[in-house]
């Protein structure tokens, strides 16, 4: 942890502000809003302030994903040229996800499918499934209580995935953060509301954009891998250094992308992690997951002009889609009644040049 981190935890701790404060906005909390202006009119956001340099957008319209994300005067997500836009219900097939794809610090994939779109005896499957495009019913908003010492802030909302005949899934997400820490803590629970099994698939779509991301930055994993397909071993192969940011490509324009599929190396504990250090900057980004839970990672490399992403996809599988998983066996069938807990932290903090 940074020294700046440690010493704006101290400040808040040492409760200092007690009689010096009126309201919890003026450290920070959640701010309830809807867009009014441009493509993304009419949506629902949240913004979340820590109270730690940290502060970030939820969409509940958006499967309570993230968008923008800021430490201090970093950007820390990538923004694509559209931003944040309303829900697309047609966006069940083929590519058409990506024509309302804002990037943002966080795109939920799944939660019946995640990859390419694909279609077979099991039924028609646009990319990546349907899951962010799916608004939450939201259950609360929990602002910190500064009367009650009580520093958390978090939302909570449920989405359901569902079609008549199944399969008929609900992802119950809860954002929460700590006054005065740089952390954003995502716990989610998917329950299969059906009287049937149902495949169950999920990939947290982690979108880094500059100037966290930059040339010369580092990207942090470790793992055993695999590219895919001929595009991504042009930069995943022994003779690269594809642990370090790029500059921009000439071969990334348009379409050009390279992915690696990575067997995430747990701790002791059975945690993995993973991240970004720029030490220009001296800022880095730490994602922790549980390998019981997720234990595939995909490092997307996207270095496009003006469309410039590196992205980090801790997931229950890396994005090879329904059929090839339930071909190789590694398909989950959730029971009728049936709940899987997922749990994936950001962390951002100082680190030395």
């Amino acid at each position: 942890m940074s020294n700046s981190t440690t010493a704006n935890k101290r400040y808040l701790s040492s409760g200092r502000w007690r009689d010096k404060v009126s309201n919890h906005r003026q450290l920070g909390g959640i701010e309830i809003a809807v867009l009014d202006d441009g493509r993304g009119r009419g949506t629902r956001i949240a913004w979340v302030n820590t109270g730690g340099g940290l502060r970030f957008k939820v969409v509940p319209d958006r499967g309570m994903d993230i968008a923008e994300a800021f430490y201090h005067q970093y950007s820390l997500s990538w923004i694509s040229h559209l931003g944040v836009t309303p829900p697309n219900p047609a966006a069940v097939r083929g590519t058409t996800w990506l024509d309302s794809f804002g990037g943002g610090l966080l795109a939920t994939c799944g939660l019946t499918h995640v990859g390419g779109p694909e279609e077979d005896n099991y039924g028609v499957r646009g990319l990546h499934d349907r899951i962010s495009h799916t608004p939450a019913s939201m259950v609360s908003v929990r602002q910190p209580d500064l009367s009650s010492d009580q520093p958390e802030m978090s939302l909570t909302g449920k989405m359901i995935q569902s079609t008549v005949f199944g399969p008929h899934l609900e992802l119950k997400r809860t954002i929460s953060a700590i006054l005065g820490e740089p952390v954003i803590r995502i716990r989610d629970e998917v329950t299969n509301l059906g009287n049937k099994p149902a495949p169950h698939m999920l990939l947290y779509h982690m979108n880094f954009g500059w100037p966290l991301v930059d040339e010369g930055a580092d990207i942090v994993w470790e793992g055993d891998w695999e590219a895919p397909n001929e595009q991504s071993k042009r930069i995943f192969h022994s003779g690269n250094d594809f642990k370090q940011c790029s500059a921009p490509l000439d071969e990334h324009r348009g379409d050009g992308e390279a992915v690696a599929f990575i067997d995430a190396v747990p701790d002791a504990e059975g945690n993995c992690r993973c991240g970004i250090a720029n030490r220009s900057l001296g800022l880095g980004v730490e994602l922790e997951f549980s390998k019981a839970q997720l234990p595939w990672l995909t490092n997307w490399q996207h270095w496009g002009q003006k469309e410039y992403v590196m992205a980090l996809e801790p997931g229950t599988h890396p994005p090879i889609g329904q059929a090839a998983a339930r071909e190789e066996g590694s398909l989950i069938q959730l029971e009728a009644g049936e709940r899987r807990t997922y749990d994936v932290t950001l962390t951002v903090d100082g680190i030395g040049n």
